[in-house]
């Protein structure tokens, strides 16, 4: 069960992202995304005394990062990479100055409520993200909107002729990505560390954008992917837990090593949507 918590945090944000790749949108700024919501989690969590609260508090804030992504991306059809690196050094400069400013000592670590949990250290928000791979894959491969959406990152024209919107299926693309990311930041704070500190998100944006493209841009395969960095990450401590004489710069790399090598050997052949990543529409002369 510890795999799984350690991989949903991952698996969250992958999961979103693989739907928002699939709109042909790439959503570079999970990392900011999440650094963002898990802060604002842990204000309204503070102030409220509820987690659940907190938890909604990062969707929403995830969603409203996708909106202002969606504005320079799609409205103004700027470089999606530009953008989503802007909102990662955003997310991590505003957060920082924000909680400095607020709690004082640079790098302190506060705790803040956790979700309740039962059972083998089972707790709503992980149950729901085995569920939502379900609904994800059944809406993306059995539905006319998941039809059009794909489409949308194939070829935006001919989703176009058929009277769809593109755009307006990108929007709802980069959204979902942008509220699972919110949530995964969420439940980071809430559910697995307890706790907030600085850049606490620690690369993961970054590791579920690898895990998407390892998963071939499909729910059960970003879901799989996901599980196998979860294992990297709670082998790190089970390998510290045994004082197996390497540096322990090493245990804490294992994810992102796993994620690298992964990253590498998933990449070469694989077939990326189409559009991912042009705007639309073209620009004159494109």
């Amino acid at each position: 069960m510890s795999v799984l918590r350690y991989a949903s945090v991952v698996g969250y944000a992958a999961l979103g992202e693989s739907v928002g790749q699939r709109s042909g949108v790439i959503n570079i700024g999970l990392e900011g995304t999440m650094i963002t919501s898990s802060y604002f989690a842990m204000i309204v969590a503070l102030s409220s005394g509820s987690p659940w609260l907190g938890i909604l508090a990062a969707i929403a804030v995830g969603v409203l990062c996708g909106f202002l992504q969606a504005f320079f991306i799609l409205r103004l059809r700027a470089d999606q990479v530009v953008v989503g690196t802007a909102l990662n050094l955003l997310g991590l400069g505003l957060t920082g100055t924000l909680y400095r400013a607020r709690f004082g000592t640079s790098g302190q670590l506060l705790s803040v409520p956790r979700l309740p949990t039962f059972g083998p250290g089972l707790d709503a928000v992980l149950l729901l993200w085995l569920v939502l791979v379900g609904i994800v894959t059944w809406a993306l491969f059995k539905t006319n909107w998941g039809l059009a959406l794909r489409a949308a990152g194939e070829y935006p024209e001919a989703v176009e002729a058929s009277g769809f919107r593109p755009l307006m299926l990108r929007l709802q693309g980069l959204s979902v990505s942008s509220a699972l990311s919110g949530l995964a930041g969420g439940y980071l704070a809430l559910g697995i560390a307890g706790a907030f500190a600085e850049n606490m998100t620690a690369g993961r944006g970054f590791v579920a954008l690898a895990m998407v493209t390892f998963g071939r841009w499909h729910p059960i395969g970003v879901f799989a992917a996901s599980v196998l960095i979860g294992y990297a990450d709670s082998l790190q401590f089970e390998l510290q837990a045994r004082q197996v004489a390497l540096p322990p710069q090493f245990f804490v790399s294992l994810p992102y090593l796993l994620a690298l090598v992964v990253l590498i050997v998933a990449g070469r052949g694989t077939r990326v949507p189409a559009a991912l990543g042009e705007p639309y529409p073209r620009e004159p002369g494109a």
